[in-house]
């Protein structure tokens, strides 16, 4: 038995690398997005600074582990295997949860994943004792502390409603003091109060949240609570004149140094306060597993955890070996870089391809939203609505000033810090358990409404977005609770020996997700294109051609190579084929309706000489997406058909679809040789070919129709069959109207 659960905290010390791997993936919106969102310092300044307030904050962290140890539970109530089984089944919750949450790119709290994890697999294991004994379901209150948990679901209702308004009144009347063409020159009084405001909120913070469970903040915590108001208050007049100063005589862009200050408080705060999220639970393993090995590694069961209760000091080693798996992570990991991108998305000025589709909620939002805009306009005087019209107009800027254009500027980026750190300082000095993560991010999304960043044509996809999010939250702490719970029965019940295996499983998943399945060339070369579209100042005619050429042989090579795929494992009647292909072909759709997406971006940056090909590159674009539309229509319901088991196709059915590969194969290959050698003579022959495709689609939908009458084949069979040439009839005739779009598109750049 000793052996067995040594190597059960050894293990558990592996979970804590891999919790605070996708932990920091996840959380690291909480600091960067300002940062990056506004680009006020290259990336890697941004994470270096963001690097050392990790550090520094993991360091002196060793206080509040205590959470883990007694904050969700009385550990006098549970023995030494109770608690070994609770925190194996918490860490193992955890990591998948968080996984998951990364592996869709949205936020969530780290806070209420490991808090709602520990109050499942508690509540299970109580309820477990309390069953075997022949005690009242009452006595279950016993074992747990549940005010902290009533504590947490308070705290998310009210930091997601106060953070979004307070964040959107703040900037609002920013933007109106400011714009957004203010001169630092003229505007130096006004940019060193708010400076004075910001870096001494930030300083506060820093030292209330930062600092918060250092031996050192023992220390000055009592003269803190006595002269809060003088030390605020002398904060602010001394770095208000330090403001004022470097503004007038320095010319030094205050609000830089608030992004820079804010960044690093903020990751500070993280991991000073949110490493216990992460390391706790193992630590607490860890200690738990000393004090029964002390006391002489008697009967795990018997041994009770009071000791668990009282303060233990965290050895320094574990928390600065867990700082630098945190800034390591922070630096490599792509899951971090996908969750940033969705904040930074919903939050972004101007036009984006929006990651969310809007919904009857986001719909009825905007509708009431526009309602109410009309009704105050007949209130508010014309004079007054232009004034404050002319506050929120972006400045004209230059084709090179737009290759660089951040997500928002200095001053919403400021707000962003300066109000998370005002609200998460209330937070805490009342004892209340605001997330990171839900002030962070509802202060972003607020500001971003204030700002006018969500218009009439992206409103309805960020509600829906913001919507998405907040659903997240309630999810992430109901799927924690189930999922804990029913992995600390299962282990209670089964041993530690399937808990070694859990934890093997585990692991064995995130190795998977992480791992590439496929390095595919054509994606880099996508995302190559993709970067220096967005640094091209201006597209020539010889570009735009390259450009249509290139994404014509993605789409018609891809389009016959999916198909190709998808008859191949139909005849064989293999059904693996399904998912990898499925993933393969949404990816071909996402691309098309990205290029349609991005086409008026295309457009505008053409010079005028190309301005005629405008019209037939979006011919072809459309073209493109009827095409990749049709082969994912065709081959989804193929990919269904195996999925659900249904009966195979006939072999007449086989051999024409054979053959309709093989034409159609022929066909798609003489026209991307014709658009090649720009040999557009090949009309006429390219037309006699599609029409032979159509005919034998014609004549194998004829063939089907005989098999319903003979009642040879069944329902799921036909519906089937006559979706596949049902779809690929359309695709044959998109790909001649590609064709004639290509040479129309030609003859206009050759005039």
């Amino acid at each position: 038995m000793e052996t067995i659960i040594l190597v059960v905290v050894i293990s558990l010390l592996v979970l804590a690398v891999v919790d605070i791997v996708v932990g920091v993936s996840n959380d690291a919106i909480n600091f960067l997005n300002s940062a990056l969102g506004s680009k006020a310092f290259n990336y890697k300044t941004i994470m270096i600074i963001a690097s050392l307030g990790i550090f520094i904050g993991a360091v002196f962290s060793s206080g509040m582990m205590e959470v883990a140890r007694k904050g969700i539970f009385h550990p006098e109530m549970f023995s030494f295997f109770d608690i070994m089984v609770i925190f194996v089944a918490v860490l193992i919750g955890d990591i998948l949860l968080l996984n998951i949450f990364n592996s869709l790119g949205m936020p969530t709290s780290t806070t209420v994943s490991i808090v709602f994890n520990l109050l499942g697999a508690a509540v299970a294991v109580g309820l477990i004792k309390v069953v075997g004994d022949n005690r009242p379901i009452a006595d279950l209150a016993l074992f747990i502390n549940s005010s902290t948990a009533l504590w947490i679901v308070f705290g998310i209702l009210l930091s997601v409603v106060v953070a979004f308004t307070l964040g959107s009144i703040t900037q609002y009347i920013s933007r109106i003091i400011f714009t957004f063409q203010f001169n630092i020159k003229t505007r130096a009084v006004s940019m060193a109060i708010f400076g004075g405001i910001s870096i001494a909120a930030i300083t506060y913070f820093i030292v209330l949240k930062g600092l918060k469970g250092t031996d050192f903040y023992g220390e000055i915590k009592v003269f803190l609570k006595e002269y809060t108001l003088i030390i605020i208050a002398g904060s602010f007049l001394f770095w208000t004149t330090i403001s004022f100063i470097a503004l007038k005589f320095f010319k030094i862009n205050i609000l830089k140094f608030i992004i820079l200050l804010g960044t690093f408080s903020l990751a500070l705060a993280f991991a000073g306060n949110d490493l216990v999220n992460f390391i706790g639970v193992p630590i607490a393993g860890y200690n738990s597993w000393e004090f029964w090995t002390a006391a002489g590694s008697i009967d795990p069961h018997l041994y009770q955890m009071d000791a668990l209760g009282k303060k233990v000091p965290t050895p320094t080693l574990f928390l600065f070996t867990a700082s630098i798996i945190m800034i390591i992570t922070l630096w490599t990991s792509k899951k971090a870089k996908n969750v940033a991108k969705t904040t930074l998305d919903l939050s972004a000025q101007g036009d984006k391809d929006e990651k969310f589709t809007s919904n009857s909620f986001s719909r009825a939002i905007v509708k009431g939203s526009i309602h109410l805009s009309n009704a105050f306009e007949t209130i508010i005087p014309i004079k007054t609505r232009a004034w404050l019209d002319s506050r929120f107009k972006m400045p004209k800027m230059t084709t090179i000033e737009m290759k660089n254009v951040p997500e928002f500027d200095l001053i919403r980026a400021s707000v962003n810090l300066l109000i998370a750190a005002i609200l998460i300082s209330i937070g805490t000095s009342f004892k209340l358990p605001l997330s990171t993560t839900y002030i962070t991010f509802m202060v972003a999304m607020g500001a971003s409404l204030a700002d006018r960043a969500w218009g009439r044509e992206s409103a309805v996809y960020r509600i829906a977005g913001v919507t998405n999010v907040i659903g997240g939250w309630f999810l992430t702490a109901f799927s924690a609770f189930v999922i804990a719970s029913t992995l600390a029965a299962i282990i209670y019940n089964t041993g530690f020996i399937v808990a070694l295996f859990l934890e093997i499983g585990v692991i064995y998943l995130l190795f998977r997700n992480s791992k590439k399945t496929k390095t595919d060339e054509d994606d880099i070369e996508i995302e190559k294109e993709e970067k220096e579209a967005i640094e091209r100042e201006e597209i020539t005619e010889a570009e735009l051609i390259e450009k249509a050429e290139k994404q014509i042989k993605r789409v018609l090579g891809k389009s016959g190579k999916y198909i190709k795929e998808a008859f191949s494992h139909l005849t064989e009647n293999k059904s693996k084929f399904a998912k990898p292909l499925m993933k393969d072909i949404t990816k071909l759709r996402e691309y098309t309706k990205k290029r349609k997406n991005r086409t008026n971006k295309v457009l505008k940056k053409l010079v005028p000489e190309a301005a005629d090909s405008g019209i037939f590159y979006v011919q072809m674009i459309e073209a493109q997406r009827e095409i990749a539309l049709g082969v994912f229509y065709a081959i989804e319901p193929i990919a269904k058909h195996f999925i659900n088991s249904h009966t195979p196709l006939l072999k007449e059915q086989k051999d024409e679809l054979d053959k309709l590969y093989d034409l159609m194969d022929k066909f798609s290959s003489n026209v991307m040789l014709a658009m090649e050698k720009r040999d557009f003579k090949q009309r006429d022959s390219l037309n006699a070919q599609m029409e032979e495709v159509i005919k034998f689609i014609d004549g194998a939908q004829k063939n089907q129709v005989k098999r319903v009458k003979a009642d040879i084949v069944n329902v799921r069979n036909s519906l089937l069959y006559f979706n596949i040439l049902s779809e690929l009839k359309n695709v044959n005739m998109y790909i001649m109207s590609l064709f004639k779009a290509y040479r129309d598109f030609m003859d206009v750049t050759e005039e």
